[in-house]
């Protein structure tokens, strides 16, 4: 071949190679435009720089919202505590908890964060514990990676990949045990754009408990697991006790408030039938999901599930939160407020603020009173103001529907307990009246009533026992102080009536 020939093809071999890698070049860069996340410079520096330490807060507080734009690494550092905590007025309970408390701390992170999770297991505690938190992805929630024994802390990394409320419990052998003693709470994993704004967020927890004695049963009651077993709770209740969301404690508002609550159940057993009276959610994201739907009354929120939930406050009053399985909310504690502030809107509503129907003996601040009593009945000092005071406040929840606060009956329908020679002629029979009820026809005061009184063997002795000395020496009556031996004695004698409470 001639010189020139071969140089010919010479040039033409690297135009060709050239051609060909500026060719390849220019796919892999197109490829690698067509894959790549948004904005993958800044993820990889938020991820890269320094941690976050978490907010974590107490119900009802909520963390604030998340407002960086970009993943990042956030670490959690959450203490397991078994306490000693009321959970009614005179009973204690040992709680076993994430943070101090029940529910468990609030965790808030977003979508898309690496998660850097410290579980410790405080000294003083008698058991091993972990953690299964339901936005993991991951073997058992990261229960497998955090068994910790009491004075230790295991760690574990988890990327919270989808958005929404998720509950978290503890997955310890026998797992339901932990969870009915208050090992729950919520971690939210925000979206990439956050959620919508509002005025007020608040954090709620169902969850079901499960006392040796019964509801209301005064002092250090242990849990029963063939209760747990079979399903038959002794309370149900908001945050933990039974004064968790009420008089002083209750949430806050104001008229005009757009309110956002985040709501777990965790149960071990029972399903709730979340519901504010007065009240209609525009919004429920149901199991915590990232759908909702609008104009809901009340919403199921299954154990271990979640939901928020979101509203307007439109007019002052206090507003009661309930699970709408309604026995659970007057007799076994599931009962929360949300008192709004503001200025009234008669247009939307005209009637009365406070409702005892539905507030009962919560209408007021939380009352030491029947504690006191309690605790003066176990130290044998109970004098009858301590029990008057005690009665008066379980008055307002069991009687003052019918007889009236002030005791003075309904014209024609119910009759007085104030000077009431009925009443004040036996006090055996009073006893018995309140235990077994009372129908038909009788006489008070030269007048006669024909209504039903059912029973109100449900109550407890020392119960019936404060409210008849409060009513016995209230409004004009006078007469001696009822023990609660002396309601034990009756109780054992007579027979109840079928379709009362044993």
């Amino acid at each position: 071949m001639a010189p020139r020939s071969i140089l010919t093809g010479l040039l033409g071999m690297v135009a060709l190679v050239m051609g060909v890698g500026l060719l390849l070049v220019s796919t892999q860069e197109a490829s690698s435009q067509s894959q790549a996340p948004a904005k993958p410079a800044a993820a990889a520096t938020a991820q890269a720089g320094t941690p976050i330490e978490a907010v974590l807060t107490s119900a009802p507080e909520v963390p604030p919202p998340i407002t960086r734009r970009d993943p990042a690494k956030v670490v959690v550092h959450l203490e397991v505590r078994e306490v000693n905590l009321p959970i009614s007025d005179g009973v204690e309970y040992t709680f076993w908890t994430f943070g101090g408390q029940v529910p468990g701390k609030f965790i808030r992170v977003r979508q898309g964060d690496t998660v850097e999770f410290h579980l410790q297991n405080h000294p003083d505690s008698k058991m091993p514990h972990n953690i299964d938190l339901h936005a993991v992805t991951g073997p058992g929630g990261g229960a497998a990676s955090s068994f910790t024994a009491p004075g230790h802390e295991s760690q574990f990394t988890f990327k919270a990949l989808n958005p929404g409320l998720y509950i978290y419990h503890c997955a310890t052998a026998p797992v339901g045990m932990h969870i009915a003693n208050g090992m729950y709470g919520l971690i939210l994993v925000e979206p990439p754009q956050g959620l919508s704004k509002v005025d007020r967020e608040f954090y709620v927890m169902q969850g079901d408990f499960y006392t040796v004695g019964s509801y209301r049963e005064k002092g250090m009651q242990p849990f029963d697991m063939q209760k747990a077993i079979d399903e038959r709770a002794t309370y149900v209740l908001f945050n933990g006790s039974e004064g968790a969301l009420v008089g002083d404690k209750a949430l806050k508002a104001k008229v005009g408030d757009r309110i956002r609550m985040f709501v777990g159940n965790g149960g071990p057993n029972l399903v709730s039938s979340f519901h504010v009276i007065g009240e209609i959610f525009d919004r429920v994201y149901y199991e915590g999901g990232s759908r909702y739907q609008e104009n809901v009354q009340t919403t199921l929120i299954p154990a271990g599930g979640s939901a928020i939930v979101e509203f307007k406050a439109e007019v002052p009053g206090t507003y009661i939160i309930v699970d709408h399985s309604i026995f659970r909310t007057f007799n076994k504690g599931a009962l929360g407020m949300l008192k709004v502030d503001g200025p009234e809107n008669k247009l939307v509503y005209s009637g009365k603020e406070v409702d005892v129907d539905y507030i009962s003996e919560k209408a007021g601040p939380q009352s030491t009173a029947i504690a006191s009593a309690a605790s003066a009945a176990e130290k044998g000092t109970l004098d009858i103001k301590t029990q008057i005071a005690a009665g008066e406040s379980l008055f307002k929840g069991t009687c003052s529907v019918c007889h009236q606060p002030h005791g003075n009956g309904l014209p024609n329908v119910f009759p007085p307990l104030a000077k009431s020679d009925f009443l004040m002629a036996n006090k055996q029979r009073s006893i018995e009246v309140v235990l077994k009820g009372l129908t038909g026809p009788v006489t008070v005061n030269g007048k006669q009533f024909n209504s039903v009184m059912p029973p109100m063997s449900q109550l407890r002795d020392d119960e019936i026992a404060n409210i008849l000395t409060y009513v016995r020496n209230t409004w004009g009556n006078q007469g001696e102080q009822v023990s609660a031996a002396e309601v034990t004695a009756t109780r054992s004698k007579i027979k109840l009536p079928p379709g009362a409470a044993h």
